[in-house]
């Protein structure tokens, strides 16, 4: 549902009572800011994911100014929690609100049919409807690109995953590294852990550290914590970052991380509700768009840190695809055609492994 731009709406209410001489002459009448709010399933420190969309947040204001007022709702688990943070923050008058993780999609989508006169944007999911758009970012572009870095850095030919649950997005990055392992340095296998959480140190670091004992010398996350990176560190071998630029954690560790900038899309999506011009939409915002960088570490030669950017070119470019066919699962099914390059939809529903990873999938 698309709300009259502000400006409009003041106009109107000026005329009605009798001032328009005021708005003739230049007379400021400030319209009340747009209320925007924002609910996270990590807290703000936690370096990566859940920092990155506070970097949005905080973007978002500077872009804005007085046009907005923000606040925030950290630490809030998905499914119930989340679905009575979002509906108070609908009842206390909030314009538009963002929730920022993908076990969320159910509770947004049920909150916004209740209150059809607030704006929602879900992050990382696939459900929309007239008062509600989705937003993601394509980090398997990113993990191609490391899976390449990874595939000319290991000796082991062990690459480890820390993964968290197994949607879509965890599931398509994974296949994304396998994509460029096969063609950089085949016979590589990836190991995966799943921890079954978003952010615990604890569990991502004992991860990290059980799947070097198995001889893993590159290490990628699907977590937010930089405990992954800094085991890493401290065990001497190489990791890929996740979110956020992690080198810091690691400095002789981390090749590149796949680093989420949210700042562009909340101040576009701020603007348009302002402006009375919003419309749902399925953003999803890759390389091209800078939705997401890929700072890559001087740990890498030059000519290896070289033929990393010209992939980055080309996938930017759109002259190359990471899922370009033909693309087979576990089983030998032809999932993607030769040629062909997969859909949104196909990406967004993506559940099976590729052909080559030898791990198993969660029942």
């Amino acid at each position: 549902m698309q709300n009259k731009p502000r400006s409009t709406l003041l106009r109107s209410l000026v005329a009605a009572i009798g001032f328009t001489t005021a708005l003739s002459t230049g007379a400021a009448i400030a319209a009340d800011p747009l209320k925007v709010g924002f609910v996270y399933v990590g807290p703000i420190g936690d370096h990566g994911w859940t920092y990155q969309h506070e970097m949005g947040r905080q973007y978002l204001e500077k872009e804005l100014g007085d046009q907005v007022k923000t606040t925030f709702v950290e630490n809030v688990a998905e499914g119930a929690d989340a679905e009575r943070v979002i509906r108070n923050m609908a009842k206390g008058g909030y314009d538009l609100i963002f929730t920022t993780s993908f076990g969320y999609m159910n509770p947004t989508l049920k909150v916004a049919k209740q209150f059809p006169k607030v704006t929602f944007e879900h992050a990382t999911g696939y459900k929309q409807d007239k008062n509600l758009g989705t937003y993601l970012s394509r980090s398997y572009e990113g993990r191609y690109v490391g899976g390449f870095l990874a595939a000319k850095m290991t000796k082991s030919k062990k690459i480890g995953y820390i993964a968290s649950f197994p949607i879509p997005e965890v599931i398509r990055d994974i296949n994304a590294i396998q994509l460029a392992l096969d063609k950089y340095n085949p016979g590589t296998e990836i190991k995966v852990v799943w921890v079954n959480s978003w952010f615990d140190p604890g569990k991502e670091a004992d991860a990290a550290n059980a799947l070097i004992d198995q001889g893993v010398d590159v290490v990628f996350q699907h977590t937010d914590s930089p405990a992954p990176i800094q085991a890493a560190e401290r065990r001497g071998v190489y990791s890929v970052g996740y979110a956020s630029d992690m080198a810091h954690f690691g400095p002789k560790a981390v090749l590149t991380s796949i680093v989420n900038d949210w700042g562009p899309h909340y101040a576009q999506s701020a603007k348009g509700v302002i402006e009375g011009t919003w419309k749902p939409q399925d953003f999803w915002g890759g390389l091209a768009e800078e939705t997401i960088s890929l700072p890559i570490s001087d740990l890498v030669p030059a000519d290896v840190k070289t033929e990393a950017e010209q992939i980055i070119a080309g996938i930017r470019s759109g002259e190359f695809h990471p899922f370009t066919g033909p693309i087979m699962d576990q089983s030998g099914a032809v999932r993607i055609a030769e040629g062909a390059t997969a859909s949104n939809a196909e990406l967004a529903s993506m559940d099976y492994y590729v052909n080559g990873l030898k791990a198993e999938l969660p029942k």
